[in-house]
């Protein structure tokens, strides 16, 4: 594989933020009115997609931009405390060295993406599209490669849930999926994944 352009999801990709996730969860829950988790028997919910989770909690899809307000209220708060995954930060710096183009587009805010990132490695990032609905990335994906001036088959865009596939194929990219994110990888598996990445490690075959 060879791609010019790597475009990368945030939470669960580059970020571990499932733990935070997971422990604010229940407040964001009564706030705005769904159900609770269980979180100690959190771990069958990474077999759900983003839909079939708010069914789940019952969270009707009106509510999402207001939870998405929340949330990302509440990381800004404790961006410190979460972290890279490991070998994230020498896989980002291997691509921008080969020339890889680096982008990020996430749900999360663009405060926040830079926060967890340091200026170091943000700086490492020429395209940040951040703030919209888990399921607008692929006009963000698209609008990316106009920017850049690049065609869909010259990016990949590496994610961690369904969401993230059905973005890229709407936006005509190839999906690679990672083994270690929010979504087990057999259910990545069911969106057709161009590419699987078992480890941060392995993100350097993006550079061919």
């Amino acid at each position: 594989m060879s791609y010019r352009l790597a475009i990368f999801d945030f939470d669960g990709t580059l970020a571990d933020s499932f733990p935070f996730f997971l422990s604010v969860f229940n407040t964001i829950a009564d706030r705005h009115g769904f159900r609770r988790i269980d979180i100690a028997n959190a771990a069958h919910l990474r077999h759900y997609g983003t839909r079939q989770m708010m069914d789940y909690v019952g969270m009707p899809a009106w509510k999402l931009p207001a939870v998405s307000k929340t949330f990302m209220a509440m990381m800004k708060e404790n961006a410190a405390s979460i972290a890279l995954f490991e070998g994230i930060a020498d896989a980002l710096r291997f691509l921008h060295a080969q020339g890889v183009r680096i982008a990020v587009v996430s749900s999360n805010s663009e405060h926040n993406v830079r926060t967890v990132l340091g200026p170091e490695l943000a700086a490492l990032v020429l395209q940040f599209d951040c703030g919209m609905s888990v399921f607008g990335k692929a006009s963000r994906i698209r609008a990316v490669l106009k920017r850049c001036g690049l065609a869909p088959r010259e990016a990949i865009y590496i994610g961690d849930q369904g969401t993230d596939a059905d973005a890229s194929r709407k936006a005509g990219v190839d999906f690679g999926a990672v083994h270690w994110g929010f979504a087990t990888i057999e259910a990545l598996r069911r969106h057709a994944c161009a590419h699987e990445f078992l480890t941060p490690a392995e993100l350097r075959r993006i550079a061919g």
